[in-house]
């Protein structure tokens, strides 16, 4: 009894580690770039981790109770889910390279008619208006988000959803992995179970701590210099994008998830 213990106890401090596997801290770091509180951000952390938790607890509790084999073709996909949430993470924190440009050429505009990107809620947008508050065209929560912003704005479900998304992605491509080496130390099911939860558990606390962490720099480059603000954002976005094509051509080339012979090595 006391090795299962000892093992569940192992499970947490995995879990917490495995927060920090790269796809990870890529995919969190684009998300946290949103936000200039760091509270928030580790909010952003835990809701990674729920999301995460319950892909594990689901898909690798179906492989631990029903003995199911991943097929390499199925295990190579779930991966690729992942490749290609990356690459639309990147890809929404590299418009912010078009909100800089459209700055930068509000720069040179007549004084009474610029048109700098701003925001409104959620929505980032740019038109022609003046200085003064009269001048600007419509009234702040009259874009194509305003409505869901006034609504649904301050509920919790809405603002954790992209995170709790993102998690449950990830956790697709893990789930397989850890279920495999449950059943190679936890005979028992029951208690293989409860480690997937354990498992779950140490995530959760590893992404939230992580997040809170990767907020800091964001945080202090928003007090100072929206500049520098917006440049962690696009390399944010530049790396995240990066990794996602790196790890879609590995596992479609290098590992032939299209071929007569994919391989497939869960990890």
């Amino acid at each position: 009894m006391s090795s299962v213990f000892a093992i569940l106890a192992l499970g947490f401090f995995l879990g917490v580690r495995h927060a920090t596997d790269p796809d990870h801290v890529v995919a969190v770091t684009t998300l946290v770039a949103r936000h200039r509180r760091i509270r928030d951000a580790a909010l952003i952390g835990i809701w990674w981790g729920v999301g995460h938790t319950l892909t594990i607890f689901v898909v690798g509790g179906v492989i631990i109770l029903f003995s199911i084999v991943i097929p390499p073709r199925v295990g190579l996909s779930m991966e690729l889910s992942v490749a290609f949430m990356l690459i639309l993470l990147g890809v929404l924190n590299l418009r912010g390279l078009w909100r800089y440009r459209s700055a930068a050429a509000a720069a040179a505009a007549p004084a009474e008619v610029q048109s700098p990107p701003h925001q409104h809620g959620d929505y980032v947008h740019t038109h022609a208006h003046g200085r003064t508050p009269e001048a600007h065209p419509h009234r702040p929560d009259e874009t194509p988000l305003g409505w869901l912003d006034r609504r649904l704005g301050r509920a919790r479900p809405y603002r954790a959803l992209r995170p709790l998304v993102v998690g449950v992605v990830h956790g697709l491509a893990g789930s397989a992995a850890v279920a495999l080496m449950i059943l190679a130390v936890i005979t028992d099911r029951r208690w293989a179970m409860l480690y997937l939860l354990v498992f779950g558990a140490g995530t959760i606390l590893g992404m939230m701590v992580l997040t809170g962490v990767i907020a800091v720099p964001f945080a202090y480059a928003g007090e100072r210099s929206a500049r520098l603000r917006g440049r962690l954002a696009i390399s944010s976005g530049l790396l995240s994008l990066s990794l996602g094509l790196l790890l879609a051509y590995q596992l479609v080339w290098v590992n032939g998830l299209f071929t007569g012979k994919p391989t497939w090595i869960p990890h």
